[in-house]
């Protein structure tokens, strides 16, 4: 494998699927992890927090830390054991070295999807990333992924974060040549999922408060730029306050359903524009119905040279239609749901 002056492999540009979360782009990271030419990188950067994107020419020492230490966020979310369904490390397994409270962020998704051997990865992986010079953020990035491509012979590489919508404006930045694959879901169904999700009832629990105090996360996501001070921030706050607590008595559903709403019109914003070779939008309701043309679709908008009939047949498979659960609601709540979100709805052609 040769690679780009760039540091990317070969000459494909690099793929972000972006999403407001709980609209089956697990499923979709699952399937590129199934082809042979595809670097599948799963919840890479949610997992980081805002330290991903606040240091513009960190060192490998700098980029070592983020990798493998919590952010207070994360923290919170994993301390009390609430493990959501997403993670991939085996905390239970005999002789597992981390647990809930110290696992470092790539370990909990990112390296258990790449390969069954995460530790020796991750043994692996720290002197080569504490070995980096300074250098611009974006180039940090670049090094390390084409190091995994070259590490696991793949051609390409796509990371995926549930929620991602939050970060586009700073991930395009990042990555201005990247091509942008909008995974989307009914937001009333999504809605429903999130509001059944620790770290989404955290994660807005959180946001509602910010709001009381006047700060609004749309001006944070829409920001192309990361920031020392939402760092600081951070860990203030979740220090401060106890999450299980907050949670307690909301958010509700119709925040949820405003919440996604919010996100679909940040998206529109921030990559809206791009040209059909640059963005594909993908509607998990027509993956579940059509596998086949909507993978295949996929596959090709990536690169064309990725065609595979041997991958696109195992994986065609591996989606279920599913019964839309917020049409079993009571009309009254229903119809409040779809209300909320409305805008969202709209811009993405949903029936109201």
């Amino acid at each position: 494998m040769t690679d780009a002056p760039d540091g990317r492999p070969d000459d494909i540009a690099p793929v972000l699927i972006l999403s407001t979360g709980r609209c089956g782009s697990t499923l979709v990271s699952e399937m590129l992890n199934r082809h042979p030419g595809v670097l599948s990188l799963s919840e890479f950067f949610i997992t980081l927090g805002p330290g991903a994107f606040s240091e513009p020419a960190p060192d490998g020492e700098d980029m070592w830390r983020l990798l493998s230490r919590q952010s207070p966020a994360f923290h919170s979310l994993l301390k009390g054991g609430d493990i959501v369904e997403e993670n991939l490390y085996p905390f239970d397994a005999p002789g597992a070295r981390f647990g809930p409270g110290d696992i470092p962020p790539v370990m909990t998704v990112a390296l258990p999807h790449l390969t069954p051997d995460h530790e020796a990865l991750f043994d692996e992986l720290e002197p080569f990333v504490r070995a980096q010079p300074r250098r611009p953020l974006a180039e940090q990035y670049r090094v390390l992924f084409a190091h995994l491509a070259e590490r696991f012979g793949k051609r390409v590489w796509v990371e995926r974060s549930g929620g991602s919508l939050m970060l586009a404006a700073k991930l395009m930045r990042l990555f201005p040549d990247a091509r942008i694959v909008h995974v989307y879901r009914d937001g009333r169904d999504t809605a429903l999922s999130m509001v059944r999700h620790h770290n989404f009832r955290v994660l807005l629990a959180m946001i509602l408060l910010f709001r009381r105090y006047g700060v609004e996360a749309r001006k944070v996501y829409l920001s192309p730029k990361g920031s020392r001070f939402n760092s600081w921030l951070q860990q203030v706050v979740f220090r401060l306050v106890d999450t299980e607590k907050l949670i307690a008595g909301g958010p509700g559903l119709d925040d949820f359903g405003r919440f996604w709403s919010d996100l679909v019109l940040v998206g529109q914003e921030a990559f809206g524009d791009l040209p059909p070779d640059r963005l594909l939008n993908l509607k998990f309701e027509d993956l579940q119905s059509s596998p086949r043309g909507n993978l295949q679709q996929l596959i090709r908008f990536i690169d064309p040279s990725l065609e595979d009939p041997a991958w696109l047949e195992q994986v065609a498979a591996l989606p279920r239609p599913a019964r839309s659960k917020y049409q079993a609601l009571p009309p009254e709540q229903r119809d409040s749901l779809t209300q909320a979100c409305k805008p969202g709805l709209e811009l993405l052609g949903y029936p109201l």
